[in-house]
This record gives structure tokens, C-alpha cells and sequence, in this order.
């Protein structure tokens, strides 16, 4: 005879179960709270709320149950963690929320890092996949025991972000430009600043200078366009993931695209570089760079996708735009990777990589231009289909 249950009994048991419910609600509630407290990315607030709310409430799943089912694609729940570059973060993060919603049984746990740290852990393997805003050199590449397939999986316009109340629509010469990430304007109302922006009212103030405090592929983009512009900036400064500014003139580190805007939005007088994306989301004005023909252009897909189209893809998908042709091209641009290994020793989790890598190069192109990301060329997205299908022999990358 199964045990039967009092009635009193049965009662605690529904209170217990109420009050833990309650518990739960209650946790997430405070956890809404506080996040309001903060300015957060707008791309991100979606993504980090479904992490932490599915902590937090219970819900979710993070690691293979183990359980063979038949009518999953994969065969039962997948998880896949990935590290890497900031630049595309809030883009991958829609991505891989949207795609749990079409495929419950494959979770994507993307955190932003930077690309040093990506490129580090990638190496480690300590993560399923990596990401990078420049390509993986040969150097690195040896150090992978498993092999490396560089993914470019979207692309986007690095901008000069400003806080200056008062004046919009600025204008920076390339000298101008240069020279104050050389230290050498330090005031905005510079005589160089103001020679390209008549009857704006520019402040005796001095500039400070954001940049990133981390190993960077946004950083390594940027300098290698102030490198290739100006040899005295090579010199002086150089480029690569982490470089060391000036130390005439006032700069100032942050984390993170997501630290730099933070840090240009409370500070009046400054200027720093970031993804556009985080700029447009953020409601941040930035600057029009003049360009390698002498025109001051802003970032937009047209513009982004000009400095693109004047570099062609090699057969090993690495490529660096340092400083575009064409009367519209936007001087600073980059694509930015996802780095997958060449062999993944669990079945499912290669099956996985490919579904993953399918999915941002359909639907997620689909939204890259609302989130400010450019969608990848026809080309170079056949191009990644035909690499990215050697991961798994069970599955083929279709494009739609």
C-alpha cells in the first residue's frame, strides 16, 4: 500500500512548495531592481536578464543531461560556451537566445571578455569557441593543438565617441585625429579642431581620452589604421591588442566596449573609440572621419560596406581593412571572427557548432544591421558555410 498523507501533512507540503515559489518570484524581482540601478547596454540587457533571470527562477539548462532523445536535432540538450571579443557581443548575444527559442535543446553561453582573453582561452581550450576582432596570426594558430577555422561572422565601424555637450555634427581632419590619440591636441577648442568645424562652439577644455584597458581587437583595428595613416603614430605608439599611449595628453583605460561607452557617457570632455553599434544604442554622438579621398564620412552600412567591398576575402578568410578606397568609405572598419576548432572530439558538440554558425549566417544576418552591425556579403557568407561545414559530418550548413 502506497503511503498516504495526512491532510495537515498535505498542506505543509503546498506551503512549502507556495513559499519557495514566492522565494523564487521574489528573487527575481530584486534582481530587476537592481539591475535598473545601473546604465546597461541596451543589446545586452536581454541577454543578461535571461541568463541571470534563468538562475536566479530555476529555469534552464547548462550542461548534457545525457539522456538520449530521439526527436531532438541533436539528440538531447547541448550546451557550447564561448569567449572573445566585446565588439560583437550584444549581436551574438541576441543570436544565441533566439536561437534556444528554435532550438530548446542547444544552449550558447557567449561571455565578452576581449579578444586577447578570448584568443587565450581559446588556445586553453577551456571554451567550445572563441572570437576575435582580428584574425588569429600563424603563430597562434600553431599553438591550437586542435586546429583553427576563423569564422567571419559579421562586420562593423569603429567611431570616435564624444561627450560635448553643445556641439554635433564634429568633424575631425586624419592629422587631427591622429594627433590627439598622440597626446599632441589636448584642448578641443584646438585651432586643427576648429579649422574643420567653423561656428561650433568649442570649449577651453582639455580632451580626455578613452581607450581600452584590455587586450583588444577593437584596439588592434584602430591602431593599425592610426599606424597605417600616420608613421609617426607607428612609432610613437605602434598597434596591436594592447599598446601603451601617450603619456603627454589626458588618457583614461576602461574594459570592454561596454567600458569605454560607460565611461565617455560620464565624462564631459572626452572622447574614445567603439564599436558604432554601442554608440548608436547608447545614444552617444560621435565624430565624421575623413577618409583616405578626403572626405569626412560618418559610419552607416553604405559607408561600411564600401571600405569592406574594397578588400577581398583569401581563401583562409583573414582580411584587414586599414584604410579603405573610395570617396565613401568609412576609414575604420573590421570584420570579427568566431574561432572554432577543426575537431571537436564529442559528436554532438560539433553538430552543435555547425547548427550555431548556420543560424548567424541566416536569420542572424537578418538583424545585424538593427542591432548596428553590417551583414556579411553574399560572398563571404558562402565563403564560412564552406569552411564552417568541415566542423561535423553529420550535419550540412545551408544558406537561405
Amino acid at each position: 500500500m502506497p503511503d498516504q498523507k495526512s491532510p495537515s501533512a498535505l498542506w505543509q507540503i503546498k506551503v512549502e512548495v507556495l513559499n519557495t515559489f514566492s522565494h523564487k518570484l521574489i528573487g527575481c524581482k530584486i534582481m530587476l531592481q537592481n539591475l535598473s540601478k545601473f546604465r546597461i547596454d541596451l543589446r545586452l540587457t536581454a541577454s543578461v536578464l535571461l541568463v541571470a533571470g534563468l538562475a536566479a527562477c530555476g529555469g534552464g539548462t547548462t550542461t548534457s543531461t545525457g539522456i538520449m532523445d530521439k526527436t531532438s536535432p541533436l539528440g538531447g540538450k547541448v550546451a557550447l560556451t564561448g569567449a572573445g571579443a566585446s565588439f560583437p557581443a550584444p549581436l551574438y548575444q541576441n543570436w544565441f537566445i533566439e536561437l534556444n527559442k528554435a532550438v530548446p535543446d542547444l544552449q550558447v553561453n557567449y561571455q565578452s571578455v576581449g579578444s586577447g582573453a578570448g584568443v587565450e582561452q581559446f588556445t586553453a581550450e577551456t571554451v567550445d569557441f572563441g572570437a576575435s576582432d582580428t584574425g588569429m596570426k600563424d603563430e597562434e594558430i600553431a599553438k591550437v593543438k586542435r586546429g583553427v577555422i576563423l569564422l567571419p561572422m559579421t562586420a562593423g565601424s569603429i567611431v570616435l565617441a564624444y561627450n560635448l555637450p553643445g556641439v554635433t555634427d564634429l568633424k575631425l581632419a586624419r592629422q587631427t585625429y591622429v594627433d590627439i590619440a598622440r597626446g599632441k591636441i589636448t584642448k578641443w577648442n584646438d585651432p586643427k579642431i576648429a579649422a574643420a568645424n567653423p561656428g561650433a562652439k568649442l570649449p577651453d577644455k582639455p580632451i580626455t581620452f578613452i581607450h581600452r584597458s584590455d587586450g583588444s581587437g577593437t584596439t588592434s583595428v584602430f591602431t593599425k589604421h592610426l599606424s597605417k595613416i600616420s608613421p609617426d603614430f607607428d612609432k610613437e605608439v605602434g598597434s596591436g591588442k594592447s599598446v601603451e599611449w601617450p603619456k603627454t595628453g589626458t588618457f583614461v583605460g576602461a574594459k570592454g566596449n561596454e567600458g569605454v561607452t560607460a565611461q565617455i557617457q560620464q565624462t564631459e570632455g572626452s572622447i574614445g573609440y567603439i564599436e558604432y553599434g554601442y554608440a548608436k544604442q547608447n545614444n552617444l554622438t560621435f565624430a565624421a572621419l575623413q577618409n583616405k579621398a578626403g572626405k569626412f564620412v560618418v559610419p552607416s552600412d553604405e559607408s561600411a560596406g564600401i571600405s569592406l567591398g574594397a578588400a577581398k576575402m583569401p581563401p583562409d578568410l583573414r582580411v584587414s581593412v586599414t584604410d579603405p578606397e573610395g570617396e565613401g568609405a568609412y576609414p575604420a572598419v573590421t570584420y570579427t571572427w568566431i574561432l572554432a576548432y577543426k575537431n571537436y572530439p564529442d559528436v554532438a558538440k560539433a553538430k552543435a557548432m555547425e547548427m550555431m554558425i548556420e543560424y548567424g549566417l541566416n536569420e542572424g544576418q537578418a538583424i545585424a544591421s538593427t542591432l548596428g552591425y553590417v551583414p556579411l556579403p553574399k560572398s563571404v557568407r558562402e565563403k564560412v558555410a564552406v569552411a564552417a561545414d568541415a566542423i561535423s559530418s553529420e550535419y550540412t550548413i545551408k544558406l537561405k
